[in-house]
């Protein structure tokens, strides 16, 4: 299941537009980025965390980025879309969330490693994508997986994967096509 965004109203800004007056300071800009975004930010987040506490600290670290730094976006002139580069803001501070929680937990002992629950993003997997094609995916490479699922569960483009990763455009093209390969091998 993809979360669906609302197109724009006849003669209303769209994300983009929004962005730029966000980035001349225009609050009522901000406040209606929000209200459009915030939501489908929101199910995309609980698909790769489960965890709703580090799902809010992200949203707002997100926002909070996007009224600081509206002014770095560089648009459709560099090939990408705002909603594209909110999503890409909101991603790496989930990264960074995780990376937060991990230097801060104590190791579990060696025999719950054997017992461990699934990942937050196998899980979401699981529900997301089922049956044999769900089984495929989760056998694929963790890098490739990430790719697949950036692009086609997400809907990212080449671009914008390839900024949410920090890897080469060529890398996530290869990386998407070794993917398919193996897909269409165990699925075949």
């Amino acid at each position: 299941m993809r979360s669906v965004r609302k197109a724009p109203a006849p003669g209303e800004p769209d994300e983009e537009h929004l962005v730029r007056l966000v980035a001349a300071g225009d609050r009522a800009a901000f406040e209606e980025l929000y209200r459009r975004t915030a939501p489908w930010m929101a199910v995309r987040l609980r698909r790769r965390c489960a965890d709703e506490q580090i799902v809010a600290e992200v949203m707002q670290e997100t926002y909070l980025a996007v009224w600081r730094a509206a002014g770095a976006f560089a648009g459709a002139s560099a090939g990408g879309t705002a909603v594209g580069w909110l999503w890409t803001i909101a991603a790496r501070r989930l990264v960074d969330a995780f990376r937060r929680r991990a230097h801060h937990a104590e190791p579990p002992p060696a025999a719950a490693l054997a017992d461990a629950a699934p990942a937050a993003e196998e899980e979401a997997l699981a529900v997301t994508v089922g049956g044999d094609v769900g089984d495929a995916l989760r056998r694929l490479a963790p890098e490739l997986r990430q790719v697949l699922q950036a692009m086609v569960l997400d809907g990212l483009s080449v671009r914008e994967t390839a900024v949410l990763l920090g890897l080469p455009e060529g890398t996530v093209k290869t990386r998407a096509r070794r993917a398919r390969i193996a897909m269409r091998k165990a699925l075949t």
